[in-house]
C-alpha cells in the first residue's frame, strides 16, 4: 500500500475480533425477555452500524418491539461487563500498529461502538499506539457520516489530506468515500471480498503487513 501519514481505523471487524462477545451480549439481552437467540452468523451480518442497529436487527419487530428500550439497555450493561471475555486483536494487529507508530504515523480509531467501550477497549489493546479513539455519541453523527472521522482527524490535528480509512464493512467503505478518504477494505473481518466488491470496494488487505508503506 502506498505510504500515509494518517492512520484511521475501524475496531469491530478490523482491529478486534469482538464478534463472540457481541453475540454473548445479544443472547444474554434476548434470554432475559423471552426472546428468540442467534447464532454467530446471525449476529456477524447484524453488525456494522452500531450496537443499537445490532439489536433492532436481534429483537423481534426491531424499534417497534415495546420492549426494545429494556432489552437495549441489558445489552449495553452486560456487554460493558463482558467486552473483554474473548475478544482479541487479529493476528498482526499490535505489529502492525507499533510498526507504524514507530514510522511517525498519526493513529485513530472511528467506531459505530458505544463511545464508553470504544475508549475501554482502546486504552486495554492498544494504550501505546492509539492516540485517539472516538465511538457514538449523541452529540455527532454516527458512520456512515464523515462527522466521527473528521473529529478524529480535528484531535490529532491533522488534515484529511494523506489520510486513509481502514475497516472491514460497507459501512466503512461508505464512511470513507464521505469523508474525502482513500478506503482499505480488510478481508478478516465481519464481510467477505465479494460483499466488499458489491459495495465498492477498490483495495484489499488479506492480512495486516498488507497496511503497512511499500518499501
Amino acid at each position: 500500500m502506498r505510504e500515509f501519514e494518517t492512520y484511521v481505523f475501524d475496531l469491530d471487524g478490523t482491529l478486534l475480533e469482538t464478534l463472540k462477545d457481541l453475540a454473548a451480549s445479544t443472547n444474554f439481552a434476548l434470554r432475559q425477555y423471552d426472546m428468540p437467540e442467534h447464532s454467530i452468523e446471525d449476529v456477524r451480518m447484524f453488525v456494522g452500524n452500531g450496537v443499537k442497529k445490532l439489536m433492532e436487527r436481534a429483537i423481534p419487530n426491531g424499534l417497534d418491539n415495546p420492549k426494545f428500550e429494556e432489552v437495549y439497555a441489558t445489552f449495553r450493561q452486560h456487554y460493558l461487563n463482558h467486552n473483554l471475555d474473548t475478544t482479541k486483536p487479529y493476528d498482526g494487529i499490535p505489529e502492525l500498529l507499533r510498526e507504524l507508530k514507530g514510522r511517525g504515523k498519526k493513529l485513530a480509531i472511528v467506531s459505530n461502538k458505544f463511545y464508553a467501550a470504544t475508549q475501554d477497549l482502546a486504552r486495554h489493546f492498544f494504550p501505546d499506539t492509539i492516540e485517539v479513539a472516538i465511538g457514538e455519541r449523541e452529540n455527532i453523527k454516527k458512520k456512515p457520516a464523515p462527522d466521527t472521522v473528521v473529529e478524529a482527524l480535528r484531535q490529532l490535528g491533522v488534515s484529511k489530506e494523506g489520510a486513509v480509512y481502514i475497516g472491514d464493512s460497507d459501512v466503512d467503505i461508505m464512511t470513507a468515500r464521505n469523508s474525502g478518504l482513500p478506503c482499505a477494505s480488510v478481508l478478516w473481518g465481519f464481510r467477505d471480498k465479494e460483499f466488499l466488491l458489491e459495495h465498492g470496494a477498490t483495495f484489499f488487505a488479506d492480512k495486516p503487513d498488507d497496511l503497512l508503506p511499500d518499501e
